[in-house]
C-alpha cells in the first residue's frame, strides 16, 4: 500500500507537509478531503485519525497526525537532504525554538485574521465587530514583528544559510491572512524578502500551486454550500470571537 496523506491545503499546517513532500519526491496518494464540508467527522476518516484534523498520514498500518510529527516522519523514513532538519546541534535547536514557538503566536493570530477577515461574515453570516478586528490585527502584528526581529534577524533564512522546516512552517502560516485580503507583507522589507528566498528555494511552481486555494478564497467562498458549515458555528465563534 503507498504511503497516504490526507490533506484539504486551504489548511496552512497541511500545505507544509504537501510542499516538503512534494519538493523531495517523496511518492504519496494525495487524500482530498474538505474540512469546510466536515469530512474530517466521517466515519472512515475517523478510523484514520481520532484527532479529526488534517493533516493526516497513513503508511501501510501506521497512522500519524500532526503536521510536524508527520514531516519528521517522512525526513527519517525517506533520508530527506540534512538542511531540513540538521544534525548540527544549534541549527537544530533554532529550528525547535520556531516550532514550539509558532502555535500559539503566528499560526493562532494567522488563522483568526483569516476567520475573522473571511469566513466569519461570508460563511457564517456573523458580523465580526471592528474592535476584535483591531485586536486581532494588534496581535498579528507582534507575531510578525518576532518572525522579522527574533527568529530572522540578518539571516537568509531562519536557521541559518538555508531553508529549513522551520521557514516551511513559518511562510504557510504567515500566508493564511493574505488570503483573506491582507497584505501581510507590505511595509516589511525584510519578511518580503525572506519569503521570496522561501519561495526560490522551494520552487515558485510549486509554492503557487500549494497557495492557489487559499490565494483564491475571497472569490471560492462565494460559491460555498453556507448550510455545511453551520453544525460547527457555536464552536468556530467560541473559539474566535
Amino acid at each position: 500500500m503507498a504511503l497516504e496523506l490526507y490533506l484539504d491545503l486551504l489548511s496552512q499546517p497541511c500545505r507544509s507537509v504537501y510542499m516538503f513532500a512534494k519538493k523531495n519526491n517523496i511518492p504519496f496518494d494525495f487524500k482530498k478531503l474538505s474540512l469546510m464540508d466536515g469530512e474530517q467527522y466521517g466515519e472512515e476518516f475517523g478510523k484514520i485519525s481520532l484527532i479529526r484534523k488534517v493533516p493526516a498520514l497513513r503508511d501501510g498500518d501506521f497512522c500519524l497526525a500532526e503536521s510536524i510529527a508527520i514531516m519528521l516522519y517522512l525526513a527519517e523514513k525517506f533520508k530527506t537532504p540534512d538542511f531540513w532538519y540538521p544534525a548540527d546541534l544549534q541549527q537544530r535547536a533554532r529550528i525547535n525554538e520556531y516550532l514550539s514557538w509558532q502555535h500559539m503566536a503566528i499560526r493562532m493570530h494567522g488563522s483568526k485574521m483569516f476567520w475573522l477577515r473571511l469566513l466569519i461574515p461570508k460563511i457564517l453570516g456573523v458580523e465580526v465587530p471592528q474592535d476584535k478586528l483591531d485586536a486581532a490585527l494588534e496581535d498579528l502584528n507582534g507575531s510578525l514583528k518576532l518572525v522579522e526581529e527574533k527568529f530572522i534577524q540578518d539571516r537568509p533564512f531562519i536557521a541559518g544559510d538555508h531553508i529549513s522546516l522551520a521557514d516551511l512552517v513559518a511562510i504557510v502560516e504567515i500566508m493564511q491572512p493574505v488570503g483573506s485580503g491582507l497584505d501581510v507583507f507590505e511595509g516589511r522589507p525584510k519578511l518580503s524578502a525572506w519569503r521570496d528566498r522561501v519561495q526560490a528555494a522551494i520552487g515558485k511552481e510549486l509554492f503557487d500551486e500549494a497557495h492557489q486555494a487559499i490565494l483564491g478564497a475571497q472569490e471560492s467562498v462565494t460559491l460555498m454550500d453556507a448550510s455545511k458549515m453551520q453544525f460547527l458555528k457555536p464552536k468556530i465563534l467560541k473559539l474566535f470571537m
